[in-house]
């Protein structure tokens, strides 16, 4: 059996040893998982030093239309475009969830000449760090339960257990449940449910760990309840920290693939960017630093989550110097932006393109706030013609916009070339400047109050009662210190997903604030934000089939499908 299968438009895959020769890795240094995917070994990432100057460049985007922007398949296709140059290149990247993978998106390995592979072993399973959070996640849950059920020692409420369990899948089904039901023997009967694991801290806290002594440090930290009185409850008064370290030892450790082009790409860790921080693991952004002139990464969904986030604390964790943005555009999206219906996103209309622009420059003009430079990516669609791209780009050269075309899924690196180019002129003519948005110091609310002004351009925040008791807590046990990981929809620049282009004058609501004292940070809830998503009515489960020789089809993502020609 052919293990790696169908591995779409990629007949030359290099084994992992060579790739990993060319960035000065040598055999011993890697734990294999099959000839094309490796762990890199913790010895092997501490013999090297980060490159003097070397250049992070983060791919975040507009507020994307449902079916995506095609930003990881940019980031692909600029790394690829990058190594064309000559210059020492390496993708790091996030992890794809099964759930999406199953659910409405598809796959998340990016698309056409512009993938990372083994394309099905990434989106299914690839080296098991998913179901290691799984397990780590749910064996703290099943030990706090425990604690409760032998004479609770800690004095735990089981009302105010606020760890609940994790499962890599869309399931609505599980959002909500009740367990311990059936009588004494099956333990205390309480309310909880599951969330899916991209959302899970034990994710958010293995992306932001760069040893095994802070991972075990930060998952002892974390806030798994309230005892009777109101008194945190974290993991270290369980003494499990050990065991649930134990069982992440090789998922902190970072992968290493291949693209199509057969440039080094990281792999590791898989937050999602609209309830956590939404973006790779450090480990893998540390590595990529130390072994590349040049590293291309992600955030996810648009500036105002992902790349906010990634600002505001995983480059202050990370030690991190991100030295430009790459913002992803489309035609489509900036039709849809300008009330063009979805039925009619492929029909030809540049004065609706332009139109669109609105939401482009709110988030363009963002990324100035954080002394960086941008370029933005305009992300070519089979679907667009010469005169939108045209109209586009003349536009956004009038406002001052850096701007380059690119035909990324279709080209592959040679599409991205005009974009790779514009990158390195601005990196050399831009000295540094990085700085955060706010002080960590900040009361909690002015923290809330900075990102939903500055960046998403609301007037005011609605505390409900419920944010207001957990405010209470957060002051009275000196969490407030953290930085804010505002969970908001993905859709729209405000907390209303029917909001779209420019929203003005809202009012965002935060419903609740969940303490992530592991991780380092607090989730202010905004909206109806899901930490479980659902099956749509049509989920990409339905196109997904294996053949007699082991070969799997369908995983690819349904909105980056596209002609090979």
């Amino acid at each position: 059996m052919t293990r790696h299968g169908n591995q779409h438009a990629a007949p030359s895959l290099k084994p992992i040893v060579e790739i990993a020769a060319s960035i000065g890795l040598a055999e011993d240094d890697l734990e294999t998982y099959g000839r094309y995917k490796a762990k890199v070994r913790l010895e092997a990432i501490r013999r090297f030093q980060r490159r003097p100057g070397a250049s992070l460049i983060l791919v975040s985007a507009m507020t994307p239309t449902p079916a995506g922007e095609g930003k990881t398949t940019v980031s692909i296709g600029l790394a690829q475009a990058l190594a064309r140059l000559g210059k020492a290149t390496i993708a790091a990247l996030r992890e794809p969830s099964m759930g999406p993978v199953f659910g409405m998106k598809g796959g998340a390995t990016g698309g056409g000449r512009s993938r990372v592979h083994p394309v099905d072993d990434i989106n299914l399973h690839f080296t098991n760090d998913f179901h290691a959070v799984e397990s780590a996640h749910n064996l703290l849950s099943t030990m706090v339960d425990n604690s409760v059920y032998h004479d609770n020692p800690l004095n735990i409420d089981p009302r105010k257990i606020t760890w609940r369990r994790v499962l890599d899948m869309n399931d609505r089904f599980l959002r909500d449940i009740v367990i311990g039901l059936g009588g004494a023997i099956n333990g205390v009967p309480r309310e909880t449910g599951f969330d899916i694991v991209p959302s899970s801290e034990i994710m958010a806290v293995l992306c932001l760990s760069r040893s095994y002594a802070e991972l075990k440090e930060k998952i002892r930290r974390i806030l798994v309840g309230f005892t009777h009185d109101d008194r945190p409850v974290v993991a270290g008064d369980l003494k499990v920290e050990g065991a649930v370290t134990a069982l992440l030892k090789y998922a902190l450790l970072p992968n290493l693939v291949q693209t199509t082009e057969n440039v080094p790409a990281i792999i590791h860790g898989g937050p999602f960017a609209n309830i956590a921080q939404g973006t790779n693991s450090i480990m893998g952004t540390d590595l990529a630093l130390r072994l590349a002139d040049y590293v291309v990464t992600e955030a996810g969904f648009g500036f105002d989550l992902g790349a906010e986030k990634f600002f505001d604390i995983v480059a202050p964790y990370g030690n991190l110097d991100p030295r430009i943005v790459v913002l992803v555009a489309t035609v489509r999206a900036l039709k849809y932006h300008a009330g063009v219906a979805r039925e009619d996103l492929d029909r030809s209309n540049p004065r609706a393109a332009v139109l669109g622009m609105a939401n482009l420059r709110k988030h363009y003009q963002n990324i100035d706030k954080f002394r960086i430079p941008c370029i933005v990516a305009l992300n070519r669609f089979p679907s667009d013609t010469d005169e939108e791209i045209r109209a586009v780009v003349k536009a956004a050269e009038n406002e001052g916009m850096n701007i380059a075309p690119c035909d990324i899924f279709r080209l592959g690196g040679e599409g991205g070339l005009e974009l790779a180019e514009k990158t390195v002129a601005i990196l050399k003519r831009t000295p540094g400047g990085f700085r955060p948005l706010y002080d960590w110091n900040l009361p909690v609310e002015d923290k809330i109050f900075t990102v939903a002004s500055e960046i998403y351009g609301a007037v005011s925040i609605d505390y409900q009662p419920l944010a207001r008791r957990n405010l209470d807590l957060i002051n009275r046990y000196g969490f407030d210190r953290l930085p804010v990981c505002i969970a908001k929809t993905q859709q729209s620049l405000s907390d209303n997903p029917s909001l779209l282009g420019l929203p003005r004058d809202f009012i965002v609501t935060v419903r609740e604030i969940k303490i992530a004292s592991g991780a380092g940070f607090l989730i202010p809830i905004t909206g109806e934000i899901l930490r479980m998503p659902g099956l749509s009515k049509m989920p990409a489960a339905y196109n997904i089939d294996i053949d007699d020789e082991g070969n799997i089809t369908g995983v690819s993502s349904p909105g980056e499908i596209g002609p090979l020609t």
